[in-house]
């Protein structure tokens, strides 16, 4: 009996320097090594993902934390930033002013009814107070009938009799 060797072709290692130095084992059109891209970019944000993965890591909210939590953190506060933001601005253009001042950011605040719950206790430095004038403070309109003048008097209009 005859035993047959069957040549078997050598495995390709990727890690080999001299592979590398082939040609072998590298995709196709990539000339260079894949860019690192930030969490904040894969996510679309602009709030730092990593920063407050990292605080939250540190703040012993909790023992650990998901991949997926900065990342939604990161979106939320992104979005209040933002509407805050833009009503401020828009208060600003109202002032006719072209800079954000925290005055600015406190008639934004406290005239949305839903951030003025949430932003309820917080105070703003150097914002000021909301203006507010009570109705009881407010002039009285002046009646432009008889009617209503001698009404508003408590005088009855039948009678000429008065009790001392």
């Amino acid at each position: 009996m005859k035993t047959q060797i069957i040549a078997r072709p050598a495995p390709i290692n990727n890690n080999h320097p001299l592979e590398s130095m082939a040609g072998r084992g590298k995709t196709l059109g990539s000339g260079a090594a894949k860019k690192a891209q930030s969490r904040s970019s894969k996510a679309g944000l602009q709030f730092p993902v990593g920063r407050i993965a990292r605080f939250l890591k540190a703040g012993k909210y909790a023992e650990r934390v998901g991949a997926g939590a900065p990342v939604y953190l990161a979106a939320v506060l992104e979005y209040l930033a933002a509407e805050v933001l833009e009503l401020a601005g828009n208060a600003a253009r109202d002032n006719k002013k072209t800079r954000i001042v925290p005055r600015h950011i406190q008639l934004a605040v406290r005239n949305d009814e839903e951030l003025s719950k949430l932003l309820g206790d917080v105070t703003i430095a150097n914002g000021g107070v909301m203006p507010n004038i009570h109705n009881l403070l407010l002039p009285k309109k002046t009646g432009t009938s008889k009617a209503t003048a001698v009404s508003s008097l408590g005088v009855s209009g039948g009678s000429s009799e008065c009790e001392y």
